[in-house]
C-alpha cells in the first residue's frame, strides 16, 4: 500500500512538472535575405526584408495583389520587389534623392514618386526607367496618390497646392481651390475622380471632381493629420492624428469617428481594403495595428516589434501588409486566416 501510494506521488509530481515533454513553442525560419518572426495572438506572421537593407525607407507602395512593392529611401534610391518583399532590386535609374512618398497602379507597372524639395518622378515599366516630371515644378512634395490604371496622379505640395495630372504625370494643375496649406497626405479612388487630403493643423478636405473644386469636411475638427487612406470608390476614408486618435467615416468624409479603442498615439500611416474593411496603421516609435471588422476592434501587432514606423500598405484582400522602418528594415507581413 505505500509503495502504490509513493507511486501516484511520483506519478504527480512529474505530471506537475510536465516531464515527458518540452514547452511548445513556435518555430521561425531564417535565410541569408530574411528573419521570419513567430506569429501575432491574431495569427499573423512578419518578417524582416533583411536583404533591401537597413535604411531610411520613408514611403512604400504595392500591387494590389501584393506582389510588388515598391519603397523609396529619405536620401537614397527607390526600391522594388517582385516576390512579395522577398528580394529586392535597387532603381538607380532615379538617382539618390530625398524621395518622400511614391504610389503604384493596380499591377504594380506605372509609378509615380516624389522628392522632397525636387520633382514628380515616374515609371512607366515597373521602376526601371524614370521621367521626371518638371512641369510640376520643384517642390515639397509630400504625399502622392494614383488611380488604379497609373493615368490620374494627385500629389501635395507641403505648404503649397494640391496638383493633378490626367495623363500620367506628362502635366499638371495646381488647385488652387482648396488653398495653400500644410498638405500633408493626399489618397485617391480606383478611378482618380474622388480625392481626400489632409492639412497637418488644419481640416480635412474631401473633392469629387478629381480635384477641381473641393470641400473642407469640418465635422473631423482641426486636428494634426497624418495620412489619409480611401477605398476604391472613396466612401470609407480613414485619417489619422500625430499625438491623437484615427477617425474613420463612411460617407466619403461628411462625418467621422474617432477610433478610441485603437488609443492615441504617433500615428503615421494609414492603409485600407478597396472594400474599406480591413485596416492597417503605423505609429511612430510603436507598434503596427491592424481591423478586420472596418475598425471596430484593433489588434496591436506587438510581433513586428515597436520601431519607427513610416508608412504602410495592404493588399486588395487585406492579407498581405508591407510596412517600412524608418532607419530600420522593411517588414512584410501575412494574415494566415
Amino acid at each position: 500500500m505505500k509503495r502504490l501510494l509513493f507511486l501516484m506521488f511520483i506519478l504527480l509530481i512529474m505530471a506537475l512538472s510536465g516531464c515527458g515533454g518540452g514547452p511548445i513553442t513556435a518555430g521561425s525560419t531564417t535565410s541569408s535575405t530574411t528573419t521570419s518572426v513567430a506569429p501575432s495572438a491574431d495569427n499573423y506572421t512578419w518578417t524582416a526584408q533583411t536583404s533591401a537593407g537597413s535604411r531610411n525607407w520613408d514611403s512604400i507602395a504595392s500591387s494590389s495583389d501584393g506582389a510588388s512593392l515598391a519603397a523609396s529611401v529619405y536620401g537614397g534610391y527607390i526600391y522594388t520587389s517582385t516576390n512579395s518583399g522577398s528580394t529586392w532590386s535597387v532603381k538607380s535609374a532615379a538617382g539618390s534623392r530625398y524621395w518622400y512618398s511614391i504610389a503604384s497602379s493596380s499591377n504594380g507597372t506605372a509609378l509615380a514618386a516624389a522628392v522632397y524639395g525636387g520633382y514628380i518622378y515616374t515609371s512607366t515599366d515597373s521602376g526601371s526607367t524614370w521621367t521626371a516630371q518638371t512641369s510640376a515644378g520643384s517642390r515639397s512634395w509630400y504625399s502622392i496618390a494614383s488611380s488604379s490604371d497609373g493615368t490620374k496622379l494627385a500629389a501635395v505640395d507641403y505648404g503649397g497646392y494640391i496638383y493633378t495630372s490626367a495623363d500620367s504625370g506628362s502635366t499638371w494643375t495646381a488647385q488652387t481651390s482648396a488653398g495653400s496649406r500644410s498638405w500633408y497626405s493626399i489618397a485617391s479612388s480606383s478611378d482618380g475622380t474622388k480625392l481626400a487630403a489632409v492639412d497637418y493643423g488644419g481640416y480635412i478636405y474631401a473633392s469629387t471632381n478629381s480635384g477641381s473644386s473641393w470641400t473642407a469636411q469640418t465635422s473631423g475638427g482641426i486636428e494634426n493629420w497624418k495620412s489619409i487612406t480611401s477605398s476604391s470608390d472613396a466612401t470609407v476614408l480613414a485619417a489619422t492624428v500625430y499625438g491623437g486618435y484615427i477617425y474613420i467615416s463612411t460617407n466619403s468624409g461628411s462625418t467621422w469617428t474617432a477610433q478610441t479603442n485603437a488609443g492615441t498615439g504617433n500615428w503615421h500611416s494609414i492603409a485600407t481594403s478597396p472594400d474599406g474593411t480591413a485596416f492597417a496603421a503605423t505609429v511612430y516609435g510603436g507598434y503596427i495595428y491592424t481591423s478586420k471588422d472596418s475598425g471596430s476592434t484593433w489588434i496591436t501587432q506587438t510581433n513586428a516589434g515597436s520601431r519607427n514606423w513610416y508608412s504602410i500598405v495592404l493588399s486588395s484582400y487585406g492579407t498581405k501588409f508591407a510596412a517600412v522602418d524608418y532607419g530600420g528594415y522593411i517588414y512584410t507581413g501575412i494574415s494566415n486566416y
